[in-house]
């Protein structure tokens, strides 16, 4: 991404308030940069930082159809069910031992929804995420680039969302655009997450954060990490410690707007 586009990820379901670690996770997974903007990364930051520090099930769905690289970086073994397929088999009557059987179970304790490479309609993606949040407290969507019609559909179930652009001034500049077509109960709902793609950057942040607190949206940056800047599956041990601070600062501010809001 260029800046032409803001990335989101949805926080769907959500039951209480997390704890808020003194330290932060010892445990987790996320992925390389891609689209400029690292939406992608901090959806897998986040699914594993909310099963690391919560007792509840948690889900991460990939819902972005165009490239479909989530389960790679997550380092998930090959799906039998993607998105489109679980519309035809999951059901409210089912037990949640049945469920699991059809979703992809992650090392770290938590669940996976792929989408595949196939085109994602909103409609079967809104009947698919209905049917499955009554099984999970939290719920992490990875969506499709704003404005499509899909990242609409996810952005509306929402309980809070976190908009991901480049720490660029692009990304500043088309988020901030962004920011003031959102309703005033979408802002106070919203975190804007600024990915650093370089080890210095080209932008002042705290300028940057002053123009992105719009409405009362909040503002995190995720400094540059070279683990993730590699590429490849993600390896815990060699993420730098800032990154885990500012992914479990990222979860709670979350999950505070989706419990206030």
């Amino acid at each position: 991404m260029r800046g032409s586009a803001t990335c989101a990820i949805s926080l769907r379901s959500v039951s209480a308030r997390p704890g808020r670690p003194s330290r932060i996770v010892s445990s987790s997974r996320r992925s390389i940069i891609r689209c400029g903007a690292g939406k992608t990364t901090a959806s897998a930051l986040l699914g594993a930082a909310f099963a690391h520090y919560r007792h509840d099930r948690v889900l991460i769905v990939e819902a972005d159809p165009g490239l479909g690289t989530l389960p790679d970086r997550l380092g998930a073994p090959e799906a039998r069910f993607p998105l489109g397929d679980l519309a035809r088999i999951v059901a409210p009557s089912m037990s949640f031992e049945r469920v699991v059987e059809y979703l992809v179970a992650l090392s770290d304790g938590y669940w996976l929804v792929p989408t595949g490479q196939r085109q994602v309609d909103p409609a079967l993606y809104e009947s698919v995420a209905m049917t499955l949040n009554r099984y999970f407290a939290i719920t992490v969507v990875d969506c499709d680039t704003m404005p499509s019609e899909l990242a609409r559909t996810v952005l509306a179930g929402a309980h809070a969302t976190a908009l991901v652009a480049p720490a660029t001034a692009e990304g500043v500049t088309t988020t901030r655009n962004m920011l003031t077509r959102f309703r005033p109960e979408a802002l106070a709902r919203a975190v804007v997450v600024l990915t650093a793609t370089a080890p210095h950057m080209a932008v002042d942040l705290d300028e940057a954060a002053a123009r992105l607190r719009v409405g009362g949206a909040g503002v995190l940056t995720i400094p540059y990490d070279r683990h993730l800047a590699a590429g490849g599956r993600i390896q815990a041990p060699l993420l730098a410690e800032t990154t885990r601070e500012r992914t479990a600062r990222l979860a709670a501010d979350l999950l505070d707007r989706a419990v206030r809001n």
